[in-house]
């Protein structure tokens, strides 16, 4: 029986582990005298991700490592294998999301100085809850306030490998009628209340 290939070896791998796993895991499933190079196993990678851009499956690179996930042009039918309904997130905790994403590090107060409303104590924690933010240190100010930055699960919830991958507040364009998702506004009520 000849030897698989460092690329289906990957595959299946990934496939098991079911999430991201670091060049470091990558390596220690192999025995000390077939242990690949990174450097192998970039180029194996990369073939197999080449070997992927028309399946079922795609490799993603992520802030963990790498992983198998389905491609997002296939979502809607895969979606469709479980009746619970995706989470929902309330407007405030994503534009506190965003916040913190964008400026962090950054305290609480900076955070309701931008929101223009004080922020509920539920909102941080289901950000910390979901894992997608942490107390990164204090400042150097008076009551010494918790900085809160980004985590590498909401990098890879999120499919970015980095914060860099975030968009810039550029080419997510102006509030309008394009891109009504920016206009963080309330809606002005015109039903005469």
């Amino acid at each position: 029986m000849s030897q698989p290939s460092l690329e289906n070896i990957l595959e299946a791998v990934l496939l098991a582990a079911g999430e991201a796993l670091s060049m470091e895991q990558l390596q220690a499933v192999f025995s000390d005298d077939e242990r690949p190079s990174i450097a192998e196993l970039e180029r194996a990678l990369a073939a197999l991700e080449s070997q992927l851009s028309d399946r079922g499956v795609s490799l993603q690179r992520v802030a963990s490592g790498y992983r198998l996930q389905v491609p997002e042009s296939l979502s809607p039918w895969v979606s469709r294998l479980w009746e619970e309904k995706p989470s929902r997130y309330s407007r405030a905790i994503l534009e506190t999301l965003a916040i913190i994403a964008y400026r962090q590090p950054v305290t609480r107060g900076e955070i309701e100085e931008i929101r223009g409303v004080a922020l509920s104590t539920g909102i941080m924690r289901t950000l910390q809850e979901r894992g997608w933010i942490r107390v990164a240190g204090h400042r150097d100010a008076p009551g010494r306030p918790g900085v809160y930055a980004t985590t590498r699960a909401f990098l890879d919830y999120f499919n970015l490998a980095s914060l860099a991958d975030l968009p810039s507040l550029i080419e997510l364009g102006e509030p309008g009628p394009e891109h009504p998702e920016l206009d963080l506004e309330p809606p002005e009520a015109n039903d005469g209340r």
